[in-house]
């Protein structure tokens, strides 16, 4: 277990973007396999001896090891040299770094929306067909649809995640008697039970995350109006058939304002309601291998930050230090719906070795590799699920590939303007006291018209 000074130590390193950068030699928890390689998942893409292609994107620190060390085949086996760059920031910078002629050959973007906003400067390259031969065999075709604009396809999917999960500590629920509740009354009971054990707050969360801070706040609200009003309202919102401060929307809003904004649920371990947004979402669920919180909002992916020194001290299992459930639904008989994301490396660059990792990275090949090397999932129908690092990611990568109800995150689909700022900014309002009228006005105001 960590204890509180280094956990906040951790979060003030995180938030600050301190060692941000990462390169293809950077040195990190995986080391650099140097030997001997089999090369026939890779002729395919040619050789290109002294090329350099240039990565930029959002993921930091052992997951950006991970990163790299899955493209370590294929840069020994074609001659590229590939030289990955995380920021926090990437979100915020990469439409600027475009127009200055200074953007990275590969941007992998979280948002399509995102997507749709760099296409409309004219910036991006359409994919190969090479590209679009892979997701066509190897992913959904709606998948395809959110790399997609106007009919052309800008790019391919790359990881993937579901949200809606609930971490727990499943020795904590043995001890006490805890259920995994199988609806959402039955979630809110939970709360209430744990809240009147007296030995700590149910619920710990942060919004923290840079010039993103906010977005862990949309994914609670966009996994509520998918339970409470179904997937055709959803749709609605994120495409603006019905207006932001639509009464289901409201409603949602309302109903996780009574976890990030009650002070009897939260934030254990961490502070008072006001530390929801100061709290770094990569640390926010370390209060639970304390014992200091019970209960914690996040995607698949957080696998990841439960050893955040890289080791293994705590592990991911039904019997291990954590694990997770799915938000449940309204009714138990209900059928599971679930929200997710994922990221689409888009090109700025027009050249062969560009496409050639692009077509990698879109590869079932390229999905088993960094599967395999832990806390991550992808979509792919490649993947075998067996890859998974763990009984959760497992579960996760059956989730995406089977008949489960699944909506891409609202807030990654709607206009840049709104899901990649009002609707942040809106929720750190939100939970720092503004009323959920207000706030919902507020971002169906920001709206573009056009």
């Amino acid at each position: 277990m960590r204890s509180r000074v280094n956990r906040r130590l951790m979060a003030g390193v995180v938030a600050a973007g301190i060692g941000a950068l990462v390169l293809s030699g950077c040195t990190g928890d995986i080391a650099d396999d140097t030997g001997d390689v089999n090369c026939d998942d890779y002729t395919q893409y040619g050789t290109f001896e002294g090329k350099t292609v240039t990565i930029g994107g959002t993921i930091l620190d052992l997951e950006a090891d991970r990163l790299v060390q899955s493209w370590s085949d294929f840069e020994k086996c074609t001659g590229i040299e590939i030289d990955y760059q995380g920021t926090s920031e990437f979100e915020a910078q990469i439409a600027v770094l475009a127009e200055g002629g200074n953007a990275p050959d590969i941007g992998i973007v979280p948002q399509p929306g995102l997507l749709k906003r760099l296409q409309a400067g004219g910036w991006l390259i359409p994919a190969s067909d090479a590209v679009v031969a892979n997701i066509d065999q190897w992913w959904d075709p709606a998948w395809k649809e959110y790399g997609t604009v106007d009919g052309t396809v800008y790019a391919a999917p790359l990881m993937a995640s579901v949200k809606g999960y609930i971490w727990y500590s499943p020795a904590e629920f043995a001890d006490k008697g805890y259920e995994i509740p199988k609806t959402l009354d039955e979630l809110k009971e939970l709360s209430e039970q744990i809240a009147a054990d007296g030995d700590h707050l149910p619920w710990c969360a942060g919004l923290e995350s840079g010039e993103a801070t906010g977005w862990p706040g949309t994914d609670w609200v966009e996994d509520f109006v998918l339970r409470q009003s179904g997937p055709d309202v959803y749709d609605q919102w994120v495409n603006h058939e019905i207006p932001f401060n639509s009464p289901e929307i409201v409603k949602a809003f309302d109903a996780v304002g009574e976890y990030l904004k009650n002070p009897e649920m939260v934030n254990g371990g961490i502070g008072d309601v006001s530390t929801v947004i100061t709290e770094a979402f990569q640390t926010a669920g370390l209060p639970i291998l304390d014992g200091e919180c019970s209960l914690h909002h996040q995607a698949s992916f957080y696998e990841t930050f439960w050893n955040p020194d890289g080791g293994t001290a705590n592990t991911v299992g039904s019997d291990g230090t954590v694990y997770a459930f799915l938000l449940p639904p309204v009714n138990e008989d209900d059928p599971q719906a679930v929200t997710g994301g994922g990221e689409f490396p888009v090109a700025f660059r027009d050249a062969d070795e560009v496409e050639a990792v692009r077509a990698y990275l879109s590869s079932d090949t390229w999905a088993n590799n960094r599967v395999s090397l832990g806390g991550v999932i992808s979509a792919n129908k490649g993947v075998d699920p067996d890859n998974a690092s763990s009984e959760l990611l497992k579960q996760s990568i059956e989730i995406l590939q089977g008949d489960t109800t699944f909506r891409f995150d609202g807030s990654d689909l709607m206009p840049g303007a709104v899901g990649a700022d009002s609707f942040w900014k809106g929720i750190v309002a939100w939970v720092g006291g503004q009323s959920t009228q207000d706030t919902v006005d507020a971002i169906e105001a920001s709206w573009p018209t056009s």
